[in-house]
């Protein structure tokens, strides 16, 4: 314990800067001090509870568990939004959709290449909610799943590609095949195309990639696309072991890759050239989707996760259990 003298000092020091807002070098001025010797004193104010510093968190966010699951799962961010209890899957999509714009509006950097899939509806909310960004420097956003398929659906993953882009003041590179192919033959003649190529050969470059996580069961507008596999491949998926799919790349409750003659029919940005990404933002969320997000992440597959509470409390407890 301080001595008197010392511990008068030190209240003074942490009254000047916590409560009159005075600047460590003010202080250090005023009472002829070292700066170093203030900073010195405000630790200890702290440390013998002189000083007691809380945060009081608002009701709705979820600090406590973003931390834990960046912990649990080693993650490099967690963004957890409060959906209510009805477990809405148009609600809870609208409200990560508008956390995960946000976010990307917050971490974009000059010069990056964004990687976007196509055939999401929770990335659609996202680019919906998205603000225009001041431009950074030469953006390019390229789509790293086959966008062709219904005329109706094909709208909306062109429009995934181009709105981001025009949002971020970037240029938009489309791949223009489908997702899914008859056979592999039909996909090296379709990857032989040279706007194919182009757009494919920067998949290892791109360093922001923006996923969907799907269950194994396809989504509406995946459905409506035609990018989808028949009832018996899906079988053939499940009985391999597949709980869900990031990019029509399926994987297993452990987040290995579930490899069949399949995946030689999809047409976008491979698992592991996905993990290579510096900053892959998984956006999912519902219940039907808890396992493939639990297998997502033990894969290591996306290393930011944007997802709702009720999502993230579940994952904790899979992960202590």
């Amino acid at each position: 314990m301080a001595q008197l003298d010392e511990l008068r000092l030190i209240v003074r020091v942490a009254r000047m800067y916590y409560e009159w807002d005075v600047k460590q070098a003010a202080i250090a001025k005023q009472l002829g001090l070292s700066q170093s010797t203030v900073s010195r004193l405000l630790q200890q104010a702290k440390e013998q509870g002189i000083i007691r510093i809380s945060v009081s968190v608002p009701q709705g966010i979820y600090t406590d568990l973003e931390e834990e699951l960046v912990r649990r799962y080693r993650l490099r961010d967690a963004i957890v939004v409060d959906c209510g209890g009805d477990g809405d899957e148009r609600f809870i999509e609208r409200q990560i959709g508008a956390a995960a714009a946000y976010y990307l509006e917050s971490a974009l950097r000059p010069n990056e290449i964004v990687g976007i899939s196509s055939w999401s509806s929770t990335l659609l909310a996202l680019v919906d909610a998205m603000h225009p960004a001041p431009r950074k420097g030469d953006v390019r956003v390229v789509q790293i799943l086959g966008g062709v398929g219904s005329p109706s659906a094909e709208a909306h993953a062109g429009r995934l590609t181009s709105r981001l882009a025009d949002l971020l003041g970037g240029t938009a590179i489309f791949l223009p095949a489908p997702g899914i192919v008859g056979s592999a033959a039909a996909r090296e003649a379709i990857t032989a195309d040279q706007f194919v190529r182009d757009a494919m050969a920067l998949f290892e470059q791109v360093t922001t990639a923006l996923v969907g996580i799907g269950a194994l069961e396809p989504s509406k507008l995946l459905a409506d696309s035609g990018n989808r596999f028949s009832m018996e491949e899906l079988e053939q998926l499940r009985s391999a072991g597949a709980v869900g799919d990031v990019l029509l790349r399926f994987f297993d409750a452990q987040g290995a890759p579930v490899v069949t003659p399949l995946n030689q029919r999809v047409i976008s940005m491979e698992l592991e050239q996905l993990r290579m990404v510096e900053r892959s933002i998984g956006v999912a969320g519902g219940k039907r989707k808890h396992q493939a997000i639990l297998g997502a992440l033990r894969g290591g597959w996306v290393n930011v996760l944007v997802t709702d509470h009720m999502t993230a409390q579940w994952l904790l407890e899979s992960a202590r259990q």
